[in-house]
């Protein structure tokens, strides 16, 4: 307990530009100011490399990287699992997510006996059905949480095939060597759920033909019901359940017109990819690094260096992008807190996934040591929700 304290007292009075920096052995990741970073770690079906730089008060992304038993069984099937959350409104939902979707996950496999798109599907449900009740229990004393949501990208290796899932708008891009030429083709493979694109505007107009205000076009932005850029997440209550979107829910959430059907879904988009051996890696990124990177610029990084800190790597071009637009030095930029780093970028979170195609092949009975790996650092109690800053997460939070 005494070391603790003195543990907090020095974090509460180092020196500002010192502040976030660990030391140390990188197995659970090291942070340098509001960069969290695992430059290089092994799954399942190869390597990895993860990154995660804040910009909120609070850290809204989060993300995990799961590798091993997909099941509650030790039987397998074996695998890597990958999740990116992106938090909008407060960091519960993402946290709820990051906590609870890979355990339901586990249960549903363990039941089917396999990987399949209707246990991925299960899972999501799931997570949504319990952060519904969550809401439901804390909105007499914290009704705030109803407005707060999260998108949600997974991606699942099992036995040679890559399963995506998505809600929102982070992005999942496949870099696949091409035989004739040797380049590096970059290839989305989630389908992202934003109404800045037209298809997803035209499928909210479809499903709700009663309301010509679905979308509107607000200050410059098309937003759902001029709110929310997303149509899909887990969580936003408030634009689910109408007992939900009302007093004391803050007036700015409250839409005038009472809703019978939810405006929102938390019904995932999910793909199957049978892995090629050219196909080389993914990267998982929220929408804070495809705003500054284009797909193939992404992918040409990775490809051109080192496997070794590529997510660093694309986060530190992203940041200098974000840098630039404002006519200022990337420098300078590192040197702004979090808070205030919000006007500059969002958070930014990538997982470059690389495939060895040896490995990939392998039967997903094959058992291999296990490993679990949350980005930013933060191992929350899974019934923790935005709690107050700890000593040992004073530099993640």
């Amino acid at each position: 307990m005494l070391s603790e304290l003195m543990n907090f007292f020095r974090a509460c009075f180092r020196p500002r530009s010192n502040r976030y920096v660990h030391t140390g052995s990188d197995a659970g990741g090291r942070q340098d100011g509001l960069l969290w970073y695992k430059d290089s770690g092994q799954h399942l079906n190869g390597d990895f490399s993860m990154a995660v730089v804040q910009a909120n008060n609070l850290l809204e992304d989060q993300s995990q990287i799961e590798s091993g038993s997909l099941s509650l069984n030790e039987t397998g099937p074996f695998g890597t699992f990958i999740g990116v959350y992106d938090g909008h409104g407060g960091p519960e939902t993402s946290r709820y997510v990051n906590n609870h979707l890979f355990q339901h996950l586990k249960r549903f496999t363990a039941e089917q006996q396999l990987m399949s798109v209707d246990v991925i599907r299960k899972a999501y449900q799931a997570t949504e059905d319990g952060f519904m009740s969550l809401v439901t229990k804390q909105w007499p004393l914290k009704p705030q949480i109803a407005a707060v949501g999260s998108c949600c990208l997974v991606g699942v290796i099992c036995n040679g095939t890559l399963y995506i899932a998505n809600l929102g708008d982070s992005r999942a891009v496949l870099g696949r060597v091409m035989k004739a030429t040797g380049e590096v083709l970059a290839i989305q493979l989630s389908a992202e759920h934003n109404v800045c694109i037209e298809s997803v505007r035209q499928e909210l107009h479809s499903l709700h033909p009663e309301d010509p205000q679905i979308v509107v076009l607000k200050h410059n932005v098309w937003r759902v019901k001029g709110l929310i850029q997303i149509s899909r997440s887990i969580g936003d209550v408030y634009l689910k359940k109408a007992e939900f979107n009302r007093e004391p829910l803050y007036a700015k959430f409250r839409l005038r017109e009472p809703f019978k059907k939810p405006i929102l879904s938390a019904e995932p988009a999910i793909s199957m990819h049978q892995l090629q051996p050219h196909d080389q890696f993914i990267i998982f990124a929220s929408d804070g690094l495809w705003e500054h990177l284009t797909n193939q610029e992404a992918v040409n990084m990775v490809q051109n260096h080192p496997h070794s800190g590529s997510a660093r790597r694309l986060i530190k071009a992203a940041l200098q992008e974000a840098a630039k637009k404002r006519e200022m030095r990337y420098s300078d930029l590192k040197k702004i807190d979090r808070g205030v780093r919000r006007h500059f970028h969002d958070d930014i979170t990538v997982i470059v996934v690389f495939l060895d195609s040896n490995l990939v092949s392998r039967a997903s009975s094959v058992k291999s040591p296990s490993i679990s790996v949350k980005g930013g650092g933060i191992n929350l109690p899974h019934n923790t929700l935005a709690p107050l800053t700890t000593p040992m997460e004073a530099g993640s939070t």
